[in-house]
């Protein structure tokens, strides 16, 4: 952001709360950048784990759960069954949240819900180069480094039968 969304005036940084932050001069906006709001999906299928090898970077060419952002306005559980549609073709009913995860070094909070499949046609998109159905013990090379926490999590969470929200695994 380079200028005052209230009043245009070129932002200055001005070290605010223990960091630099975009300022305006004028009426005294400070612009306190957020992290993005990201949905992911553990989507089973016959007893596997339903995985993309990504088509586009971050991560090409290696595999993860259907995920992505969520829109401005969009409920994350809406967003989440948005992605798994456009990337998969699946129909799904979600089951429940499996966790919550950031880290200091992405500007990115994922959300990660687990689901079942209730309709729809196994199909990829231009984000995805390969659909695959795996062992949760035994994924291929996965593309972010909390990936294989995310698996481990979901699958204490499909064990313990944890319910959240009127969902179940």
């Amino acid at each position: 952001m380079k200028f005052c969304p209230n009043c245009a005036t070129p932002l200055v940084t001005r070290f605010l709360h223990g960091h630099d932050r975009p300022a305006c001069p004028s009426c005294g906006f400070v612009h306190y950048a957020g992290p993005k709001l990201a949905v992911g999906v553990m989507v089973t299928m016959d007893g596997k784990l339903l995985l993309s090898r990504r088509a586009i970077d971050p991560g090409k060419g290696l595999w993860s759960f259907p995920s992505g952002y969520v829109d401005l306005g969009e409920a994350p559980t809406t967003a989440a069954i948005r992605e798994v549609k456009e990337e998969t073709g699946l129909d799904i009913a979600l089951r429940g949240l499996v966790g919550v995860y950031a880290s200091a070094q992405r500007p990115v909070v994922l959300v990660v819900y687990g689901a079942d499949v209730v309709g729809g046609t196994l199909s990829g998109s231009d984000e995805v180069e390969e659909i695959g159905l795996f062992e949760p013990q035994d994924p291929p090379a996965l593309a972010f480094e909390h990936d294989q926490q995310i698996i481990a999590d979901w699958l204490s969470w499909k064990q313990d039968g944890i319910t959240v929200g009127g969902l179940t695994p």
